[in-house]
């Protein structure tokens, strides 16, 4: 009997190849449009309403999303637009919780505007103190005598903010200490006492601090169950994680694609690049390196899917290899082209600067080897 290892079926490959050219043809456009740290609309209408691949990561029919599904979009639309594939996922890593804790009366008010591009949605879960230590936010909510809350505090790092138009917002109900104290909350952009900033960021997208002024929250905002906020963000960390190293995968291809095609045009000491030992061993562990991130990222999407054990390891190993492997890979494909990859609107010039941050957020690298080390343990 032969047993197949893990590949994708032809339709999969199929639907990549779409992506990759509707990123090229109709995203970048509109990409090249906007204005670095504002919120381009545009874009996010076109990946909903216009194109329905929101509708991927928040399926219409009420079923979960597939982790599978949202790391072949996030690689193929990351390969020809990042600032298209930030704005799906950011979308998604605000929307999930309310997609998967949400009562029907705000999936019902919600969801049809997020997963349509129309509404804008953040996740507020780090602080000025907690970033990659979650359970360590201060953000308090005080019941307030009536069944309802006030929040209080400052949330920051914030993607979308201050312009989106509602929050997934993590705060301390204090049920217990630590993890089990926290509570997630779905709170308007417009609610009475919450403002924000936007912070100057090495960012294509919005990225601020929102300041929390008793601002009144109830029951009916209420994600999961009070006390239970810690499991709903890990659990969408745990979707997201495989995906943000996708997003990295899709980064390394297109920057291995443009060394490759580099050193097959350009001559130096008297031969194209391609011929040099030293060049072409840097190729090949390129492309050696970006395979085997793809694999890994995969592997963990679909343990996911089938729900299978030690989820929270797999996605922390897909995330550590996948962004670690992108910045070598875009590292190494900058130096192979030399000085005119540095030139501002240089396609390498852009993955430069985007490959950085996906090591920081959503649990930096050295967080994930720490849960790898925890879990190998469990």
């Amino acid at each position: 009997m032969t047993t197949r290892a893990f590949c994708l079926e032809p339709e999969q490959l199929d639907w990549c190849a779409r992506l990759r050219t509707l990123a090229a043809e109709r995203f970048r456009p509109l990409a090249e449009h906007g204005a670095d740290g504002r919120l381009n609309r545009p874009l996010l209408a076109a990946l909903g309403t216009e194109r329905g691949l929101l509708d991927r990561v928040f399926p219409p029919d009420g079923t979960a999303a597939s982790a599978l599904d949202l790391c072949l979009l996030r690689e193929s639309l990351a390969h020809g637009c990042t600032e298209a594939e930030t704005a799906l996922a950011l979308q998604g890593l605000g929307g999930s919780p309310l997609a998967q804790f949400g009562t029907a009366g705000q999936r019902e008010r919600w969801l049809p505007g997020i997963a349509g591009g129309r509404t804008v949605v953040g996740f507020a879960l780090s602080e000025p103190g907690a970033g990659s230590d979650a359970a360590a936010l201060e953000l308090a909510a005080t019941p307030d005598g009536g069944g309802g809350w006030r929040l209080t505090g400052t949330k920051t790092w914030i993607s979308n903010a201050p312009y989106a138009d509602v929050y997934t917002v993590f705060a301390r109900t204090g049920e217990a200490a630590g993890a089990r104290g926290v509570t997630a909350f779905l709170v308007p952009g417009d609610r009475a006492g919450l403002t924000g900033e936007p912070l100057e960021m090495l960012s294509p997208h919005p990225i601020g601090t929102l300041r929390f002024d008793e601002v009144p929250v109830t029951a009916a905002d209420v994600l999961g169950e009070p006390g239970a906020g810690f499991g709903v963000a890990m659990r969408t960390l745990n979707l997201f994680r495989p995906s943000v190293g996708a997003f990295a995968v899709g980064m390394a291809q297109s920057a291995l694609e443009a060394a490759l095609a580099h050193a097959d045009r350009r001559t130096a000491f008297g031969g194209r690049l391609r011929d040099m030992q030293s060049v072409a061993h840097q190729l090949a562990e390129m492309a050696t390196r970006t395979e085997a991130a793809r694999l890994l990222v995969h592997a963990a999407a679909a343990a996911y899917d089938r729900g299978d054990d030690g989820i929270a390891r797999r996605a922390a190993m897909a995330k550590l290899l996948a962004t670690e492997t992108a910045q070598y890979v875009v590292d190494t494909a900058v130096q192979i082209h030399g000085a005119t990859a540095l030139q501002r609107g240089h396609p390498l010039e852009h993955l430069y600067r985007e490959v950085r941050a996906p090591r920081i957020y959503e649990g930096a690298t050295e967080v994930q080897r720490s849960i790898i080390a925890k879990e190998l343990y469990r």
